[in-house]
């Protein structure tokens, strides 16, 4: 096996849901970010069908590897290690890509890295700002996770303080558009609706905010359910129903509870740093009050831009990179694929 350079050059496969991510890094340098999405083929469907998904993995794989060594004006060859997501996520879905990722690994005679999909939504933002501060919060928050988690090191060490014990967020504002008939994915409709809506029209429900809840975990199905009982009330009542109201109130509800909680971890673990990453990170309104209550509380926010937040290939890059640099041991050739692996595993070995 050849010497590693300086700075390693990581090839990165990401295939946890609906997105083929193929990302190509060097370093903290992104040089090519080619995703393929089936979210098309999902729609008809209102959300994500997991043998669909892995099909579509499997015809998008070579064109979308191909099509990142041309951005990036690379060989195959000059490839030096592998990073794919062994999990979180769709089982069949995160199949296609630890197997397509070991089949250029073992060709390439290639160190490869199975990762964690949450470590990476982390370490992409490394990208954009720079190397993480030490001991910062992350909070993700996506169509699968709504996390808080203190993080000494990427690597390595990354603790949970708390998580969703229902709904996660994205998977929340899927079932709203669905209720207002906006459509799939539900998340960029309903900030785009909300853009034109009164976000204190309508009194919803923060889940997990009284005095005897768990204060750092999450809870969106009450919050679901209500705006399902508001609109169908009112339909039944034939009462006109202001899409552009629900669907700013109830965003208001979902990003006021984010944002409190993210906060309030900040001051427990004396972080400094706020990183917000996942889909739900690109929703404009959860950005400007995560920055008011920041500044606020002499807390430092950083967020990727939009396209980095939601699955992309360069994400697992980024931590396999990472990962490189600081001399990590590989996986093993034999790793599996976990649907449920725990953040805490960064590294499956």
């Amino acid at each position: 096996m050849t010497a590693l350079k300086e700075e390693p050059l990581v090839l990165g496969f990401e295939t946890s849901c609906d997105e083929t991510g193929i990302g190509i890094v060097r370093g903290n340098t992104l040089l090519a970010d080619a995703v393929a999405s089936s979210v098309d083929e999902h729609a008809r469907f209102g959300g994500v069908v997991p043998e669909v998904a892995s099909r579509a993995h499997l015809e998008a794989m070579v064109p979308t590897v191909q099509r990142a060594l041309s951005d990036a004006g690379v060989a195959l060859a000059d490839i030096d290690a592998i990073a794919v997501t062994a999990g979180p996520g769709l089982a069949g879905a995160l199949l296609v890509g630890v197997a397509a990722a070991k089949s250029y690994a073992l060709a390439l005679d290639k160190p490869i890295y199975g990762v964690n999909h949450l470590a990476a939504h982390i370490c992409v933002d490394q990208l954009e700002h720079g190397p993480l501060p030490e001991g910062c919060i992350a909070m993700l928050v996506s169509g699968g996770h709504s996390s808080l988690l203190f993080v000494p090191d990427v690597t390595g060490d990354v603790q949970p303080l708390g998580q969703t014990i229902d709904d996660a967020a994205g998977e929340a504002f899927d079932k709203v558009a669905r209720v207002l008939g906006l459509g799939f994915p539900g998340g960029p409709l309903i900030d785009k609706a909300a853009r034109e809506g009164d976000p204190e029209a309508i009194a919803f429900p923060r889940g997990l905010t009284g005095p005897r809840d768990a204060p750092l975990d999450f809870s969106f199905s009450g919050l679901k359910t209500a705006v399902a009982r508001w609109v169908e009330k009112r339909e039944r009542a034939g009462e006109k129903i202001s899409i552009p109201d629900v669907a700013a109130s109830f965003q208001e509800a979902v990003v006021d509870v984010l944002t409190r909680k993210a906060i309030l971890a900040c001051k427990e673990q004396g972080a400094e740093y706020l990183l917000i990453g996942g889909g739900v990170a690109a929703n404009s309104r959860l950005r400007v009050l995560a920055e008011e209550r920041a500044a606020k509380a002499g807390i430092q926010v950083r967020v990727p831009r939009p396209k980095l937040c939601t699955d992309n290939g360069a994400m697992v890059a980024a931590l396999g990179s990472e990962l490189v640099r600081r001399g990590r041991v590989p996986s093993q050739l034999g790793f599996p694929a976990d649907s449920s692996q725990p953040v805490v595993d960064v590294v499956v070995r």
